[in-house]
């Protein structure tokens, strides 16, 4: 991502009046300081730009403007350059401290006239916050948080910032540019396995294997796809091994068993986890089941509702193999639906479904949901490859989440 050219990055502008704290917000948001800052007015004078991987959403840049109030002898030219920043960026932050005034007011007239999706900004709130009133009218116009840019723990500021853009940024920056057509060289070969089963709908494979299939064949690369029972014979035919290997979750064991070690496999719940969410966050997730305990309560969070099969994946199977694994008497509660029970903040861990009725952007916001009541989060898939101690077989294909998982593990037993 680093090497993502400017005009294919998210354009973020920061606006607002001198000294109100644009820069350090920028330095906040970016953990550095790349924006000099200074209590004396006027110390942005040119549009400082920095680039960087804002996860989960991806590359940006940040444009930190000049003051839109700058009345000294340069501030004419900084504020047209300011200006020119309307017409490039995709998402505006307009930074106040308590009070909207006029020069605020100026700043939300130039983002409706060039459609821009707003964030309203209010820093310093740790020495005065605006009023409900206040809040409430900027509402009106886009999401709306309250920030200290130089408190010591930025890391609420960070996530409730990170929130916001996710609600307003254009969809076309929430999704990724493949599903799977990256994992696989041009000409690439991968083998799905697909289990038939009786949750598998009558007379068509379910909806992640039909768009994992699509997406290779956009790619220009080749798949084949087998039932479990002849994965093996069908490996044994080829001249030359896959380059990827890709399975439902519900079967992994056996194809990791079946499939040479050199020979990168995972799971549809993988490629979706990264596809739909954030796969870093969600494997950090799978972490906190090694350390549950008796009394602990998990979550099991399904965002639609159906009608549960005998043997149901999300009801039946996983809390039976998180409570073997543990070897504990976890407490385990299931919710439907596109929002959180209000207790959230009570559980360990939340197993979410895979998504796959939810568009990028409400998985990315439910992850969020759940990183600000400090719960970990992970899915079906990476929780049901953990319990079956293949976790780091199936991360084989993504090695910054593999070697994640490593550091957040004691031991190098899973």
């Amino acid at each position: 991502m680093q090497t993502t050219p400017k005009s294919l990055r998210l354009q973020i502008g920061i606006f607002g009046r001198t000294n109100v704290g644009k820069s350090s917000f920028l330095n906040m948001i970016s953990g550095q300081d790349v924006a000099i800052t200074s209590p004396t007015a006027g110390t942005t004078t040119d549009v400082v730009e920095k680039v960087m991987e804002l996860l989960p959403i991806g590359p940006v840049v940040f444009l930190d403007t000049a003051g839109t109030d700058d009345e000294s002898e340069l501030g004419a030219l900084r504020i047209q350059r300011t200006e020119k920043v309307y017409r490039r960026a995709d998402v505006a932050v307009l930074i106040a401290e308590s009070t909207i005034g006029p020069w605020e007011e100026k700043i939300v007239e130039e983002v409706q006239n060039v459609k821009l999706p707003l964030i309203t900004v209010f820093n310093k709130s740790d020495i005065a916050a605006p009023s409900l009133e206040t809040v409430e009218r900027m509402k009106s116009f886009g999401p709306v948080i309250c920030v200290s840019a130089v408190a010591e723990n930025r890391e609420p500021h960070v996530l409730a910032f990170k929130n916001a853009l996710i609600s307003v940024v254009p969809e076309e920056f929430l999704i990724p540019q493949t599903l799977i057509g990256d994992l696989l060289p041009s000409g690439g070969h991968a083998v799905f396995v697909v289990p038939i089963d009786l949750q598998a709908p009558k007379g068509r494979l379910i909806l992640p294997q039909v768009q994992a299939i699509r997406d290779i064949l956009d790619s220009d690369a080749v798949v084949s796809v087998v039932k479990e029972r002849e994965y093996r014979y069908f490996l044994d035919s080829l001249k030359k091994m896959p380059d990827l290997v890709v399975c439902d979750s519900q079967v992994v064991q056996k194809v990791v068993a079946d499939t040479p070690e050199n020979v990168k496999l995972t799971t549809f719940s993988t490629l979706f986890a990264r596809f739909k969410g954030e796969l870093l966050e969600l494997v950090r997730g799978v972490a906190a089941i090694a350390s549950l305990q008796s009394g602990d309560r998990v979550l099991i969070a399904e965002s639609c509702s159906h009608h549960a099969m005998e043997d149901d994946i999300g009801s039946v199977k996983i809390p039976r193999w998180v409570r073997q694994y543990a070897g504990a008497d976890i407490q385990i509660d299931h919710f439907a639906g596109r929002d959180y029970p209000e207790n959230l903040s009570e559980y360990k861990v939340v197993i979410h479904c895979g998504s796959c009725m939810l568009t990028r952007r409400e998985m990315l916001m439910r992850i969020d949901a759940a990183k600000g009541a400090l719960v970990p989060i992970t899915n079906y898939g990476l929780t049901i490859s953990f319990v079956q101690g293949v976790f780091k077989r199936v991360l084989s294909p993504f090695p910054a989440a593999l070697s994640l998982f490593e550091s957040e593990m004691e031991d190098d037993l899973y």
